[in-house]
């Protein structure tokens, strides 16, 4: 039977290892969650487009900005150039929009890519906004194009990773210009409609340009085959000669991690590190808590309080001052021993009582006698003295050590 349960053991730790191993050597799954934060790496980060502009395009012009608009706008004067929010949704404070536009209209650009804008914003342009979908569940083949005829306008950018796109359905045609269309394939036919996914519009001094697809900025975007070539089609209508302003403010991800348990969970061999050390004190909890025995509680014996209470009552009688009550229930309690032990019947005076009491406790008949006439004169008189008190205490305790034989 011992054997047998050992090689279930070592069968079952073959198996956990190997399932260990199998999970360990599993391919990362990709994250699809929408950050659009500029240090971020996955498919929906903005890692790609903000190296290229720091490297290669703009270089040391772009500042990436970690703080909200209206705290970086305080000192609008030294402002000057191109400030770009791209993420998922971006909705500002009305004192904050107020801020950007007077901004702007000092002849600075304003960059928006967002899938949605605050209505305010909508009114101050003349826009509106509507969402093209394909069905439930279905991905949705989009041909982005660029719409200036300097751009390659002409060709077009595939997209089918989404069921959806946010589009333009009435701009203002006297002020804004369409920077950008979305092709798609109408519902019950095979005919094509052109929607407005970028506008450009005058403000002030300055223009603000509008996008409805901010995923153009993402790594899995500009990466997908010639892609880049629209993203950098809308990054050429900010001129090289300007100072770039990178928002991550308003980003839908985390730009870092405040959790110690992130890094562990992020990192494959630190997560399995984790994940042995939890399953290793496990089985220890399971193993060791068999053998080792409950230990066993010890329990204090009963404490006999006769003698506390006995003191504890002469103390009283002792302090009151009391010395006849205290005579009266020695000699009681002399009387009962004597009694009790040597079978005497009533306590008498006579002759034939002290010699039997004498003979029975080994004591003197003089002795006897002499104990027993003091207490008949304690008993009698009506107050004890300390010391009548303390030489009935020693006679009563001569006599017990004679019947004792100490």
């Amino acid at each position: 039977m011992r054997k047998k349960g050992i090689s279930y053991i070592v069968t079952a730790v073959i198996l956990i290892a190997g399932l260990l191993l199998l999970q360990y050597n599993k391919p990362k799954n990709i994250n699809w969650f929408e950050s659009y934060v500029s240090t971020h790496t996955i498919p929906y980060g903005t890692f790609v487009v903000n190296d290229l502009m720091e490297n290669l395009v703009f270089k040391e012009k772009v500042q990436q900005v970690h703080v909200p608009p209206f705290e970086f706008l305080a000192d609008m004067p030294s402002k000057k150039g191109i400030y770009a929010f791209v993420n998922n949704g971006v909705f500002f404070e009305e004192a904050e929009l107020n801020r950007l536009l007077e901004w702007t209209a000092e002849g600075n650009t304003l960059l928006i890519a967002s899938e949605g804008f605050e209505e305010t914003l909508r009114d101050t342009l003349g826009f509106e906004l509507g969402t093209r979908y394909a069905g439930f569940e279905v991905t949705q083949d989009q041909e982005h194009r660029l719409e200036n005829p300097n751009l390659k306008s002409g060709k077009t950018y595939a997209y089918k990773k989404e069921s959806f796109v946010t589009v333009f359905e009435a701009i203002d045609t006297i002020n804004s210009v369409a920077l950008a269309t979305v092709e798609l394939l109408e519902e019950g036919n095979d005919k094509k409609s052109r929607e407005v996914t970028a506008i450009k519009s005058p403000f002030g001094k300055g223009e603000i340009i509008l996008s409805t697809f901010p995923k153009a900025f993402t790594n899995y975007f500009i990466l997908e085959d010639d892609n880049r070539e629209y993203t950098a089609g809308l990054l050429s209508y900010f001129g090289q000669e300007k100072h770039v302003y990178m928002d991550n403010y308003y980003k839908s991800g985390k730009s870092f991690y405040t959790s110690p348990m992130y890094i562990f969970l992020n990192t494959k061999e630190l997560k399995w590190a984790y994940y042995l050390v939890l399953i290793g004190g496990l089985i220890y909890i399971i193993f060791e808590g068999k053998r080792k025995q409950r230990p066993i509680p010890v329990v204090k014996p009963l404490q006999n309080q006769t003698l506390a209470f006995t003191r504890t009552i002469s103390d009283m009688y002792f302090e009151k001052g009391d010395t006849k009550s205290i005579a009266e229930h020695k000699i009681n309690y002399f009387l009962h021993d004597i009694r009790s032990r040597y079978y005497l019947g009533n306590v008498t005076k006579e002759e034939e009582f002290y010699k039997s009491v004498s003979a029975r406790s080994g004591n003197s008949l003089a002795d006897t006698k002499s104990l027993f006439k003091l207490m008949d004169e304690l008993r009698s008189s009506d107050q004890v003295s300390e010391h009548q008190l303390k030489q009935l205490n020693n006679l009563i305790q001569k006599f017990k050590s004679k019947n004792d034989g100490k």
